[in-house]
């Protein structure tokens, strides 16, 4: 594909945080975390919004009931998402006025508006600084090639964070910085099985941690799924909070959490307590049986893992 891309002074989420005026029509080039966080907060400033995403379903690394309640949600307040659309044609000025074609099932489509914002991904800011001449080598995607110790190809030299190709996010970056802390005290300390979890800060947040559905069937492995709406929790019923649910994946045979997702309020927080329990390899009917505090969000893990198929009561 040949994209003809074109616009001066795009947005990056940098530029975005420094805006000092609301974009009257703020289209945004990629549906993933970055794009959905900046996406609705424009919106509730008051811009036109309209995300465009090449793949098939926003969030493309969620599963596709993760994806949808995210759209619907966007979609209620007044954000245009055009999913499965190829970008063609970039041109204009951020800022200024921006013109972008686009190919979706229903033919091209041509989207003007104000401002830009570029969501796509990152790519590591690795070529062109000597790494070469001090015999660091770079994998095929242009990240620094480490072990799971973090070291690279060249003797005493390690490498943190995203350039090394850690998930992207601080937390990650902040643990590689232990491991190599820990390691250069003479430490054994490693990246293997770390359970990273992660929170989109929309409103209401997503937040997940351990394994997806699709990473299940990849591997091969079956689980059982549960799923609670967040109307089912006790605090929500409250509060009035809206929309959303509770997603957990538990072990065929063996009873242990794989995976959890939240879309609901205080999912940051939640996916804390789920977190602690994988690390501790508890079997899912301890959690479910514990006594959580009235009247939290938390509380909602006892109704959810009740779901689970064949649970013991």
């Amino acid at each position: 594909m040949f994209l003809d891309f074109r616009p001066r002074d795009p947005l990056t989420n940098i530029e975005a945080l420094e805006l000092d005026h609301v974009p009257p029509h703020l289209i945004v080039l990629g549906g993933g975390y970055v794009g959905l966080e900046f996406g609705q907060a424009y919106r509730r400033f008051g811009s036109r919004v309209t995300i465009i995403e090449h793949g098939s379903q926003l969030l493309s690394r969620e599963d596709h009931d993760v994806s949808e309640e995210m759209q619907r949600i966007l979609s209620a307040e007044g954000v245009e998402c055009l999913v499965a659309a190829q970008t063609l044609h970039v041109h204009g000025r951020s800022g200024k006025d921006v013109t972008v074609t686009v190919r979706t099932a229903a033919g091209e489509q041509r989207i003007e508006g104000s401002d830009i914002l570029v969501a796509a991904g990152r790519t590591p800011n690795t070529a062109g600084i000597g790494l070469e001449e001090a015999g660091v080598e770079l994998d095929a995607r242009g990240y620094v090639r480490v072990n799971e110790r973090l070291e690279t190809s060249a003797p005493d030299v390690w490498a943190i964070g995203e350039c090394a190709g850690s998930p992207h996010f601080t937390h990650a970056s902040v643990d590689d910085f232990r491991i190599i802390m820990d390691n250069l005290a003479g430490g054994k300390r490693s990246t293997r099985d770390r359970l990273i979890p992660y929170c989109v800060f929309t409103d209401p947040p997503l937040a997940h941690v351990g394994l997806h559905e699709g990473d299940l069937r990849r591997q091969g492995v079956t689980a059982r799924v549960a799923k609670l709406p967040m109307n089912a929790v006790l605090r929500v019923q409250a509060s009035g909070e809206g929309p959303g649910f509770m997603k957990v994946l538990v072990g065929a045979s063996d009873d242990r959490i794989r995976g959890f997702t939240m879309i609901g309020p205080e999912a940051g927080e939640v996916v804390s307590a789920v977190q602690v329990a994988m690390l501790a390899g508890l079997p899912y009917p301890k959690l479910r049986d514990a006594v959580l505090a009235h009247l939290t969000m938390a509380e909602g893990l006892g109704f959810l893992l009740s779901n689970v198929e064949n649970a013991e009561k």
